[in-house]
């Protein structure tokens, strides 16, 4: 099932529990999420890479106060980011939760991308775009209030589809400009002004490959903390027209049997890699 894909909450279910900002009652010692850019620092000196617990190490310099996000295994969570290139102390190091290293097991990925989340919303959201007042926050809640104007903000996470399409025992893969020869991934992209998803799934394949599909159906779907998204993911059939790629964003659109299909798309944690694996020849079909 795609709830248990990393960073969806169900990955960490049983070790970790969300708790808005505000309900820090205490300095009781916990658990360090500490972000250096999409890597999370973790003692290694152990065979499994760990969070740090107890103090915060001496040597790290946070950007920002720390902000306790829940509680891990029952004791206080506490997300805080250090600057790129920080010299980390003896004993730690900074693995990546984005892209193809998967050093980290899924759990730790999706509280580093959790936190990611979370410190992102926050540094996007001391002032009012309304008004540039300084923004308060709500109680309970990771949202904002202006005291100016009253106007109320929350975390902004950005649906986007992802589709896999389907021909017959083809399948519909595209380059994107901003991307190495050979990477190719399905066709994804936000949800526009007054549209439905599926609306978003015909424009999408539209626009980046030129053809039309029918027989749109959701698979699943993931958070995805770089920086603040909601992939939702459908499958599609053809319906017509020939593939041209616009040029613009997208180099290269292209018919794969499923016999003869480029690397995988996307990173292993990714919900593109699910939807390739489950629903390919030989996973499962609906």
């Amino acid at each position: 099932m795609s709830s248990s894909l990393p960073f969806n909450t169900s990955t960490v279910r049983g070790l970790f529990t969300p708790l808005p900002p505000e309900q820090e009652l205490d300095d009781t010692p916990g658990f360090w999420a500490v972000l250096q850019g999409y890597s999370l620092l973790v003692l290694v000196e152990s065979r499994q890479a760990q969070l740090p617990e107890g103090s915060l190490p001496a040597d790290i310099t946070a950007e920002a106060a720390p902000l306790r996000i829940g509680l891990w295994q029952g004791k206080p969570l506490r997300a805080v980011s250090i600057v790129a290139g920080a010299i980390l102390p003896a004993g730690y190091e900074a693995l990546p939760f984005q892209g193809q290293d998967t050093r980290l097991d899924n759990t730790l990925a999706t509280i580093a991308g959790r936190a990611a989340q979370i410190l992102h919303w926050e540094r996007r959201s001391r002032f009012c775009s309304h008004c540039g007042g300084e923004l308060t926050r709500i109680t309970a809640s990771w949202g904002k209030r202006c005291p100016s104007c009253s106007d109320v903000h929350f975390p902004h996470i950005h649906p986007c589809i992802i589709v896999l399409v389907r021909r017959g025992d083809e399948l519909l893969l595209i380059r994107n400009a901003a991307w190495n020869p050979g990477r190719f991934s399905l066709v994804a992209g936000f949800v526009d002004f007054g549209e439905s998803l599926e609306e978003c799934v015909q424009r999408e394949v539209r626009e980046e490959a030129g053809i039309e599909v029918e027989n749109i159906r959701y698979v699943g779907s993931q958070c995805w903390p770089f920086p603040s998204q909601q992939m939702i993911g459908f499958l599609a059939d053809y319906a017509g027209g020939e593939v041209r790629p616009d040029g613009v964003e997208v180099v290269e659109a292209e018919w794969f049997s499923e016999d003869t299909l480029p690397a995988s798309p996307g990173s292993k944690r990714s919900i593109s890699r699910w939807i390739m694996e489950s629903y390919s020849k030989s996973g499962t079909s609906v």
